[in-house]
């Protein structure tokens, strides 16, 4: 209940309050894109697949940090998923040689279910990313998409010693992209 409660009080403020997200018990993400701008509180954690919540009925599903799904956006996914070797979990040992990723998309729109998307992973080098008025180095990857109606880039900016996701773009349904900010990133207890 205490965590309804708070995503009622959630503004979908372009720049967020940083005291108030760091005075707040709950993780935070922001969103931008797909028609929505907004700050979103994490609901569930159900076996590493995130759900996050917006004021207005909006959900963003991650699983380290990648878009996974969407619900209540002008765009939907149903489900993206990687098929085959996942270099998201070693993104702080990626090198300079370009690696592939395989995914796969599921989109109700236009009832495009199981469309392969080939891409290619580069890392690029480190940038300052400001995230609540902080400036943080991060390491940036690039991946270009291609497959049947995609022609996209994903962007990602990475902490270099831990390979933890702060800011990303990500492709959400063809010609359109997501921007996912860890305002206060989720720190899952251990068990």
């Amino acid at each position: 209940r205490a965590i309804v409660r708070d995503v009622a009080r959630t503004r979908p403020d372009l720049e967020p309050d940083a005291a108030a997200i760091a005075a707040s018990p709950y993780a935070r993400i922001q969103i931008k894109g797909a028609g929505v701008a907004a700050v979103m509180v994490l609901g569930n954690d159900d076996d590493g697949r995130l759900s996050w919540y917006s004021d207005r009925q909006h959900i963003v599903f991650l699983r380290d940090g990648l878009l996974v799904g969407s619900a209540g956006l002008r765009h939907n996914a149903d489900d993206i998923r990687i098929e085959g070797d996942n270099p998201f979990l070693r993104l702080a040992a990626v090198g300079a040689q370009p690696v592939a990723v395989q995914r796969v998309y599921d989109w109700r729109d236009g009832y495009r279910y199981g469309v392969p998307v080939a891409g290619e992973l580069a890392r690029r080098g480190m940038e300052p990313v400001e995230i609540l008025g902080t400036t943080h180095m991060l390491l940036r990857f690039d991946e270009v998409l291609r497959g049947p109606g995609v022609d996209a880039r994903n962007a990602y900016w990475v902490d270099p010693a831990t390979g933890f996701i702060r800011k990303s773009r990500q492709l959400l349904a063809p010609g359109v992209s997501l921007e996912i900010v860890q305002l206060k990133p989720y720190r899952p207890k251990a068990g």
